[in-house]
């Protein structure tokens, strides 16, 4: 199991202006490291967790984190920011940044290690450490907790054999002060606060809340036991405490679970922000309650309103990140389908598709029999695409209540061959279904089978209704006019569309416009013909060309670029051949207007010379590992080769006719780190073993 932060993921002069561009730089080095597979996918899981609640804390900490399936392991990157950056905290900019990334179902010893690193962003002590220290492999072992721990942090270290979700209460002889102190009296008995703590994430802003309402009971002299309800699940707070606990404090920004056991006792109940920010004011307020005589309403009470995901984001934004939620989930299945049957294709011939099941007949010595089995487990895999896209683009928009009906939606559109597109419809229709059930106000005895039978029973009803009856019909005849379409593409037409899709797979490299191309070619893959293996060739012909033009450009020209660039090089070969896209991205985030608009006008080379020369591609990945597999192939890669070459020699143009002083700053050491600083650690990651790692970086 790797570490949770390494000397690659930090970085001390982080130079972003903005908290989505501190996240990007951030999650640049995650990717590098092979910790996350899909940058813009990660990206719109922190922008979601962002818009619930802003992740600035007092004392200039920000510390956005999000669970996300864009996430390979639990990973954080930390940045130091010299001019601070607004993370919306209420005393100013941040300059500690830590992006915290985590998988869906993280293992709990990770989880561990993140709630301790939560826990010490509440020391000064950590905090200044980290604001002087000029080595990133110590900042890392200091994040890590690798180094000598404060005072405080030997406070709030709990016991080794601790639940990571249960944190319980100091000793009570070392919380309750003097007789007195604590309000009571005669009585040395302190007062008792159970308190939960719960964020979106259940990651970071649960465990800071726990820590700084422990730290305010001990200065106020109050016995407080904290259960945090984080990511790893929860481990609940005995009934015998809760049962002597003189009041409670809840602070969460989601629903508390079981929350029947605190009924009656006096509460307080706010954002888990609060109980970061004033701890110490949130104990005396529920104190004053106790003294008063104040309980908390009915059992089940309803929490403060919480924002919902997507908040602030425009409806563009919003729709997007549905659609790449929905392509992200399918793009493993059109992996492993597409390639299967491309291997069943070498081993058998294309007639293969037309072999009787292997379930009856299977000859263990036949070659014939394995290409068939290949064939159809990846007819299998890819029966799956248009059901998973729908359910998970539904998913995307209203949590797992989608999954139900939009998966349903997604089989119906396979049912009545409205093909890729019905799925995109199927999924936005059921996630807009599921969304307005879950706003009708039920009784409360109700809200217990909402989620496991009415909303899946309802909006599954709903969606097969409108899908077979409605929309279903004209759906399926826009996708066979598409179809058909592409099966007679011919001539200038061809050509038109290699330009915009090549113009697209180069535009964000790997970002959401190349994925909708590369999603656009994949479905013509579910449904083969002429024009839709051309287009799939087309496409990947048109990704490979960036990294592939940044690697012959370093090659040619190396003076031209900073020594990280050139050692990044190295690797983009070993990406571009294989089809990573991704692998340009360092270039183009250190020199953007010279890099991006040079790929793009070697992707539409390579994309109209593929549809010209008539090539074609069965496979939805490999780049040249399946050059057996593509028809007309030398053409072919005479066109990777031609967009290769207008690429590198643009870039060289144009980065020669720098300013002699930036030419020689880059050669610089000291410019050298300022000029690579957001993608330095890319580079270094990329060029070993993260060439394996960033196969799967891709997401396709």
């Amino acid at each position: 199991m790797s570490e949770l932060i390494t000397p690659d993921l930090v970085d001390l002069d982080l130079s972003a202006d903005t908290k989505e561009a501190a996240a990007r730089t951030l999650a640049t080095r995650m990717a590098a490291a092979g910790r996350v597979t899909d940058i813009e996918g990660f990206l719109a899981d922190v922008a979601a967790r962002e818009a619930r609640m802003e992740t600035g804390l007092d004392g200039g900490i920000g510390i956005p984190h999000c669970r996300s399936a864009h996430v390979t392991e639990p990973t954080l990157a930390f940045g130091r920011s010299a001019r601070g950056i607004d993370f919306g905290a209420p005393d100013g900019p941040a300059d500690l940044v830590f992006l915290i990334a985590a998988p869906d179902g993280a293992d709990s010893e990770h989880l561990a290690i993140l709630s301790a690193l939560a826990r010490r962003l509440a020391d000064q002590e950590f905090a200044a450490a980290l604001r002087a220290e000029q080595d990133p492999g110590a900042a890392a072992a200091m994040i890590r907790g690798d180094g000598p721990t404060t005072a405080h942090e030997d406070e709030a270290e709990p016991a080794d054999d601790a639940e990571p979700d249960a944190v319980s209460a100091r000793d009570g002889s070392s919380t309750a002060p003097a007789a007195g102190a604590a309000g009571t009296g005669a009585d040395e008995t302190p007062f008792r606060i159970v308190a939960v703590t719960s964020c979106p994430t259940g990651i970071a802003h649960t465990y800071m809340a726990a820590e700084a309402l422990e730290r305010a009971g001990q200065e106020a002299g109050v016995e407080v036991t904290v259960e945090t309800q984080g990511s790893g699940g929860f481990s609940k707070v005995e009934p015998g405490v809760i049962a002597c606990a003189d009041a409670v404090i809840l602070a969460h920004d989601v629903e508390v679970r079981d929350k029947a056991r605190f009924a009656g006792k006096p509460t307080v109940d706010v954002s888990v922000k609060a109980g970061i920010n004033r701890p110490a004011e949130l104990i005396a307020e529920v104190r004053a309650k106790a003294a008063r005589g104040e309980t908390s309403g009915p059992a089940g009470q309803e929490p403060e309103a919480v924002e919902e995901p997507g908040a602030g984001e425009g409806f563009g934004s919003r729709l997007r990140r549905y659609l790449m939620s929905g392509v992200s989930y399918m793009v493993p299945f059109v992996a492993a389908g597409g390639l299967l049957i491309a291997l069943s294709f070498a081993l058998g011939g294309y007639e293969i598709s037309d072999a009787k099941s292997v379930a009856d007949h299977f000859v263990w010595t036949e070659v014939h029999s394995w290409a068939a089995l290949l064939n159809q487990v990846g007819s299998a895999a890819f029966a799956f695409l248009v059901p998973v896209l729908a359910g998970y683009i539904a998913y995307g928009m209203a949590d797992r209540p989608g999954l139900v009906p939009g998966f349903v939606g997604g089989s119906i559109a396979v049912t009545i061959d409205a093909g890729f597109l019905g799925g995109l419809v199927a999924g936005l229709l059921a996630g807009a279904v599921v969304t307005a059930i879950q706003r009708v106000r039920i009784p409360p005895t109700l809200r217990g089978i909402m989620p496991v039978l009415v909303i899946p029973l309802v909006a599954s009803a709903l969606v097969g209704f409108l899908m077979f009856v409605v929309i279903g019909e004209p759906i399926a005849a826009l996708q066979k006019a598409l179809t058909d379409g592409l099966g007679g593409l011919s001539g200038s037409n061809a050509v038109v569309l290699g330009v915009v899709l090549g113009l697209m797979m180069c535009f964000d490299l790997g970002g959401p416009l190349n994925k909708v191309a590369y999603a656009f070619a994949v479905g013509g893959l579910a449904d083969p013909n002429d024009g839709s293996l051309k287009v799939m060739a087309a496409v990947m012909a048109a990704g490979m060309v960036p990294p592939l033009a940044m690697a012959l450009a370093t090659t040619v020209r190396g003076k031209l670029f900073t020594e990280t660039e050139r050692e990044n090089g190295k690797a983009a070969w070993v990406l571009g051949a294989s089809f990573i896209t991704e692998g340009a991205i360092p270039f183009a985030a250190a020199d953007p207007l010279r890099v991006i608009p040079s790929a793009m006008a070697g992707g539409a080379v390579t994309g109209a010379l593929s549809m010209a020369f008539g090539s074609t591609l069965r496979a939805p990945h490999g780049g040249a590992f399946v050059v057996p597999l593509i028809g007309n192939p030398l053409p072919y890669l005479l066109a990777i080769a031609a967009g290769t070459a207008v690429t590198a020699g643009l870039v060289l143009v144009l980065k020669g006719r720098r300013p002699r002083a930036a030419g020689a700053r880059a050669e610089t050491p000291g410019a050298r780190g300022k000029t690579a600083e957001p993608v330095a650690p890319a580079a270094r990651r990329a060029g070993a073993a993260g060439e394996v790692a960033e196969v799967a970086d891709s997401s396709r």
